[in-house]
């Protein structure tokens, strides 16, 4: 009669594959958001929904204004490129608070182009 040996599987060494360091990586930046100061998780919490509604606000803004939809999306593609180089200007200052609510500013806008873009069909 034959069985299975399960210390032999419990002391199995784990080996380091692209899946485990995916799943390593998750696991840390998951752990990293819940772990941590509250004023770094609030104020990237606050610029990404100060983000999402300036990007929101401004389409509407500008059609009112300027009924051509180009300009409006050109304007919004201006507000991204910005964030990108102020983030590139600062990258090299130690200060990891203003790099955190710039980059939280960028996704919240990119998201609110890509829902209003859904949401205009196109």
């Amino acid at each position: 009669m034959s069985f299975i040996n399960l210390e032999w599987i419990v002391f199995m060494k784990i080996q380091r594959t692209n899946y485990n360091s995916f799943l390593s990586f998750i696991t840390a930046f998951i752990k990293e958001a819940f772990i941590g100061p509250w004023k770094i998780r609030s104020l990237g919490l606050i610029s990404l929904l100060i983000g999402y509604s300036l990007a929101s606000a401004i389409p509407n803004l500008f059609l009112v204004v300027y009924p051509q939809r180009v300009v409006v999306v050109f304007v919004l593609i201006i507000m991204l490129e910005l964030a990108v180089r102020i983030r590139k200007f600062l990258y090299s200052s130690n200060n990891n608070i203003i790099l955190i609510i710039i980059d939280n500013l960028r996704i919240g806008i990119s998201y609110a182009i890509v829902l209003e873009a859904f949401k205009l069909g196109s």
